[in-house]
This record gives structure tokens, C-alpha cells and sequence, in this order.
């Protein structure tokens, strides 16, 4: 890996990490004012699958260059990262209804030490015993985070519930989504990396708008007018997606999904600003306790692997 390629990288997970913390502050808006969870992830991929497409084919016009092929391999490790990063997406904006914007975001997050665990198994991406104890000590982050306020202090059970089932289940999906975008990307017989990430992510965020699309039409057709409607905000959702997933997906391209997330954790820090500056919300220290655990957790871990 040239030194060219190794900042880029770099350069792209800080980027993803700002447009993501922003898309999430607009759907935090529109999932507690005017969408359904499931409506606010729709609006993701409805204003920035289009456009991706476009985008695309117009560089591939632009350079003169073939699309590579993309075979049962890429579709697979494709289709299988767009549905659990729906899946995951709706997780989230669920969990912004029972938790804070910083404390949801932060339980979300656990997908950089599981990225670790789900690259091993998958692409055989494997990392040191010390990197397991990093893992470790994010678990005890995750245990600080996991009662909600209204009971710390209570009893023992009390920290198995539904926010910190979503938490984790949507980071659990969001690891397995980058390993697979990962393993799609290296599918593609190219050297270009932009359009490496480009071809996959307009793949990826196509099937996801014409799932999603179907879906609501069958189960919750409202919510696709009420998508509509919300266009002036919801288009702002598409826009910082498409450019949140176009650096995370070049990202992906250059260097393991578990470095690619670890640099991106730059997020939590961006979501506090955001929970304290726009939310007007607080963090109790035993939330903060546990989001600096966490932060110790992927620190460690980018040093030891």
C-alpha cells in the first residue's frame, strides 16, 4: 500500500464520519417529528440511490474506462451488507426515541471491535491477543452504557432492555455491513479504488431503495408520500448519505473494515457536540464513564493491531 493510498484512507473515514453524525442528526428530526423509523431510513436511499447511479456512470463515461464484472461473489457480499445495514439503520432510529443522540450513538459503535471479530470469520482478517483485550475492555464500556437513567442504581436486571438490545444489535449489523462491502469491493477486477467504491455502493444503495420501496408498499405505504413531503429535509439525508457511504466505501476499499471503523470513532465525539449544541441533551457520567471506556477500547485496539 502506497503512502498515497494509506492517507486516503485515513482521510475518507474522518470525512464519513462528520456526513454520518450529520445524516443521523436529520433523522433523529424527521423519525421524532414526521417519518416512521422505517420511513426515515427509506429517505437515505430514495434521495441518494439516483444519484449515486448517475454520479457513476458519468465517471465511467468521463474516463473511458469498462465496468469491471460483477458476479455471484460481489452480489452476495453485496445484497447480504444491504440488508443488515437497513436493518441496522432502523435500529438506530428507533433507538433515538428511548436514548439520547450521544448514548445511541455510542452503543452503536460497538460495530468497530465486532468488525474485528466478524472480519476474522469472514475474510480471515485476524488480530492479536492484544487486540482481543481491547475488545474486552469495550465490553465493559457497553455494560456502562446499558441501564438507562431512569434506573441506574436499580436492580441487576434492569440492564437488559430494549436500548440496549438495539444498541448492539445494530452495531452487531453495521460490522457485519462493512465486512461485507469490504468483501464486494475486492471482488472487482479493477485498480481504480474510486470506481471500486463507486460501482459498489450504487449497487448496494440501489437493492436498498428498491427493498425498502416494496416493502413500505406493502406494509406502511403512507410513509412513502410522507417521504415526499419531507423532501427538504429528508433530501438533505440523501445528500450527506450518498457522501457519508461514497467515503466509507472508498475507505473500505484501501483498508480493513476494522481500521476503517476504529479511525471513523472521531464520530462519537462529533455526536456529543451535536447532542449538547443542537439537542440541548446531557449525558449522565455514568453515560460518559462508559463512552470513554469505549474510546479507550478502539484506541488500544488501532495501537495493538
Amino acid at each position: 500500500m502506497t503512502g498515497i493510498s494509506t492517507d486516503l484512507w485515513v482521510l475518507a473515514s474522518l470525512a464519513a464520519a462528520g456526513f454520518q453524525t450529520l445524516r443521523f442528526m436529520l433523522q433523529k428530526v424527521l423519525s421524532t417529528a414526521v417519518l416512521s423509523p422505517t420511513g426515515a431510513t427509506f429517505a437515505r436511499f430514495f434521495y441518494s440511490a439516483p444519484v449515486i447511479a448517475v454520479l457513476v456512470a458519468f465517471y465511467v463515461a468521463g474516463t473511458g474506462q469498462a465496468l469491471p464484472a460483477t458476479g455471484l461473489l460481489f452480489w452476495g457480499w453485496a445484497l447480504t451488507g444491504a440488508l443488515a445495514q437497513v436493518t441496522a439503520t432502523i435500529f438506530v432510529v428507533t433507538l433515538f426515541k428511548s436514548r439520547n443522540f450521544a448514548v445511541g450513538v455510542t452503543l452503536m459503535k460497538t460495530e468497530v471491535i465486532l468488525s474485528v471479530i466478524i472480519g476474522l470469520v469472514l475474510l480471515g482478517e485476524g488480530v492479536s491477543l492484544a487486540a482481543f483485550g481491547a475488545i474486552a475492555l469495550g465490553l465493559v464500556g457497553v455494560l456502562l452504557l446499558s441501564t438507562p437513567p431512569q434506573i441506574a442504581g436499580g436492580p441487576r436486571m434492569g440492564m437488559f432492555n430494549r436500548g440496549i438490545a438495539l444498541g448492539l444489535g445494530s452495531g452487531v449489523l453495521f460490522a457485519v455491513s462493512a465486512v461485507c462491502y469490504r468483501g464486494a469491493s475486492l471482488e472487482l477486477q479493477t485498480s481504480d479504488p474510486l470506481l471500486r467504491a463507486g460501482l459498489t455502493l450504487a449497487a448496494v444503495t440501489g437493492a436498498q431503495m428498491t427493498g425498502m420501496a416494496l416493502w413500505l408498499w406493502l406494509r406502511d405505504a403512507p410513509q412513502i408520500a410522507a417521504v415526499w413531503r419531507a423532501r427538504r429535509v429528508a433530501g438533505w439525508i440523501g445528500v450527506t448519505s450518498m457522501a457519508g457511504s461514497f467515503c466509507w466505501f472508498l475507505a473500505f476499499t484501501l483498508q480493513t473494515a476494522a481500521y476503517v471503523k476504529a479511525v471513523g470513532q472521531v464520530e462519537l465525539v462529533l455526536s456529543l457536540l451535536a447532542s449538547r449544541l443542537f439537542f440541548g441533551e446531557r449525558s449522565t457520567w455514568r453515560e460518559l464513564a462508559g463512552m470513554a471506556v469505549i474510546c479507550g477500547s478502539v484506541i488500544s485496539l488501532v495501537l495493538v493491531i
